[in-house]
This record gives C-alpha cells, sequence and structure tokens, in this order.
C-alpha cells in the first residue's frame, strides 16, 4: 500500500540530468538559494497566467518551474554548499509555489463565477498539502529517515504536476471557463481537480499506515 508511481529508479535518472544543468547555471553565477527564488517566482507567474486565464501559459509555467526545482538542490548538492537552511528554505518555497498556482486558479474560477471549480482548487491544495505534512512530520518524528518517505504514495508532487498540467492545457483546448464566451473548459478543470485531491488524500492515508506499521515494528523490539 506504499507504492508510487515515480520509482527511486526514475528519480535517480532525472537527477542525473539535471545535475549538469544545475552546475552550468552555477557557473554563469546562480547560487541554491538564487535557483530556490527563480523556482518560487517561476510559479508566481504561471499562477498570474492561471488567475487571467492564460491557461497554455500556466500549464508551461507549471511543468517548467517543475523541472526547474532540481536545480537548487542538485546544485547545492554538487558544489558541496547542501545545508539544513537551504532544505528548509526549500521545502518552504516549494510548498509556497503550489499554494499560489492553486490560488490563481481558485481567482480565475471566481471571475468565472464556477464556485465549483474554486472549491475543487482549495480542496486540492489542502490535500496536497497534507501530502508534504504528512512527510515532513514523520520525518522529525524520525519515522522513514532520508528520502524515504518521498516513495511512499500514489501521487508525490511529481505526479501532481502532471496531472495539473494536463488539466490545464485541457481547459485551455475547450476555450477557459467564461460560459459567455463559449468556454468549455469547466468540466476538464472540476475533474483535474478533483482527481488531484482524491489521489493526493489516498497518498495521505497511505503515509499514515505507513508511519502507523513502522510505529508497531518499533513497539515490538
Amino acid at each position: 500500500m506504499t507504492g508510487s508511481f515515480v520509482s527511486d529508479d526514475l528519480r535517480q535518472r532525472v537527477r542525473g540530468v539535471a545535475d549538469p544543468i544545475a552546475l552550468g547555471l552555477g557557473r554563469i553565477g546562480f547560487t541554491p538559494t538564487a535557483l530556490t527564488l527563480v523556482g518560487f517566482a517561476i510559479a508566481m507567474a504561471a499562477a498570474i497566467a492561471c488567475a487571467l486565464g492564460q491557461w497554455l501559459t500556466g500549464a508551461v509555467l507549471v511543468l517548467f518551474g517543475s523541472v526547474f526545482d532540481l536545480f537548487d538542490g542538485a546544485l547545492a548538492r554538487a558544489t558541496g554548499r547542501a545545508s539544513r537552511l537551504g532544505a528548509f528554505m526549500d521545502s518552504t518555497f516549494d510548498r509556497a509555489g503550489e499554494a499560489v498556482v492553486y490560488l490563481g486558479i481558485v481567482y480565475a474560477a471566481a471571475a468565472a463565477e464556477f464556485a465549483v471549480g474554486g472549491l475543487l482548487a482549495a480542496a486540492a491544495m489542502a490535500s496536497a498539502f497534507l501530502v508534504s505534512y504528512t512527510r515532513a512530520r514523520s520525518e522529525s518524528l524520525g519515522f522513514t529517515p532520508g528520502r524515504g518517505m518521498a516513495t511512499v504514495g500514489v501521487a508525490p508532487r511529481e505526479v501532481r504536476v502532471v496531472i495539473l498540467t494536463a488539466g490545464l492545457v485541457a481547459v485551455h483546448l475547450g476555450g477557459g471557463l467564461h460560459e459567455l464566451t463559449g468556454g468549455d473548459g469547466r468540466t476538464p478543470l472540476a475533474a483535474t481537480l478533483l482527481v488531484i485531491a482524491v489521489l493526493a488524500t489516498f497518498t495521505v492515508i497511505q503515509r499514515i499506515v505507513h508511519v502507523m506499521n513502522q510505529a508497531q515494528e518499533q513497539e515490538q523490539k
């Protein structure tokens, strides 16, 4: 019950591609913290695009921002500059970046008088945050140390990004959210956000069960 759609092998392959790019960015003057802030700026741009109904631009920026997010950690590891502060900043701005994108969607839904879309965006954001929280809290208590918890659950951040990107493209192809202008993107947006909310909630349950099993094993020793 702890399987993830993203395997350790795939993560290692992606890191292998990201490392030389990160080093190249480091050579032209970027620091890991600077890359973290740039990644957040990309998320802000994606949120603004979604809020303005520029769904295809939003989709591209969400995907690009997710890929760019690999570089700060890769640069820190490759240059020996990894630190607890850097890890804290990275995680914090990752969550902030994910939040602003959903807030952009909420704004667009409100502007189009699509209350269901706004509600589902809030539900997707809340469940996504719980995925991150269960990992952070469990690791702080000594369960699943390292990056072990990242492999628990069907919908870690990478999976959610892919689903959201595909959904935003579908909204664009549907003509947006405004019915008066012929927009038929409400159904794909609602479906996308519902899938994210359901899969993220299931991931939270998987992580809770995983920690419960670990706690039981520790008590038996």
